[in-house]
């Protein structure tokens, strides 16, 4: 079966989708332990025992990167340079290059297909932290504009640290952390209030 090298598609697709899904949900190990069988199978299957040792690494490396960007910085920016680490991991394994795009394509389909583990198992408290699944909309008994930001809408100001794509701004005489809608902005950039949910403040810059 090896041979086929449509075959590396399911190997990396499945071993990312338990791996991740391991990430956002609780399920005790049990699908750590599946996507490592897997994605230590492709690896083992294809690379010589002497690049085994830091290519399988490299691929955990880049789990490990999403993992802290959800604990800790929230902004992406590590999970987007995590999920490139394990593209190329599989990619450069991968005995020629059909192969290659096959485990890369695995490796996407298997990181969205993640996903489905949230309808049955419940959620790891990181990952409220990266997608604010439960918005607090007033539908839902919740005031989904905080009062004391809404008076921010189309306010202008700067900004106090560079925007990656999150930061610091200064709005009539207050600093306050805020986000881009993606782009990223020097400090002392003129932006304005765009947008405000609870206590998400979005803005964008101030075209002179």
């Amino acid at each position: 079966m090896l041979d086929y090298n449509w075959v590396s598609i399911f190997m990396t697709g499945l071993g990312t989708m338990f791996l991740i899904g391991e990430i956002l949900v609780k399920a005790r190990g049990i699908l750590f332990l599946l996507g490592a069988g897997f994605i230590g199978t492709f690896f083992i299957s294809y690379l010589d025992p002497s690049a085994i040792w830091y290519m399988l690494p490299l691929y955990f490396v880049g789990m490990l990167l999403i993992i802290i960007d959800g604990k800790l910085l929230n902004d992406g920016t590590l999970s987007v340079i995590g999920l490139l680490t394990m593209l190329l991991t599989v990619g450069f394994t991968a005995p020629n290059w059909t192969a290659g795009i096959y485990a890369i394509i695995g490796v996407i389909i298997g990181a969205f297909a993640s996903f489905l583990f949230l309808k049955a198992f419940p959620k790891r408290d990181m990952w409220g932290k990266i997608t604010l699944l439960d918005s607090l909309s007033s539908d839902k008994g919740y005031n989904s504009v905080n009062e004391t930001y809404a008076a921010l809408l189309e306010q202008e100001g700067e900004t106090i640290t560079d925007m990656r794509p999150s930061g610091t701004i200064r709005v009539d005489g207050r600093e306050l952390s805020a986000i881009t809608d993606g782009k990223w902005l020097d400090r002392g950039t003129r932006i304005r209030v765009k947008h405000v949910s609870g206590a998400r403040i979005l803005v964008e810059k101030v075209e002179l």
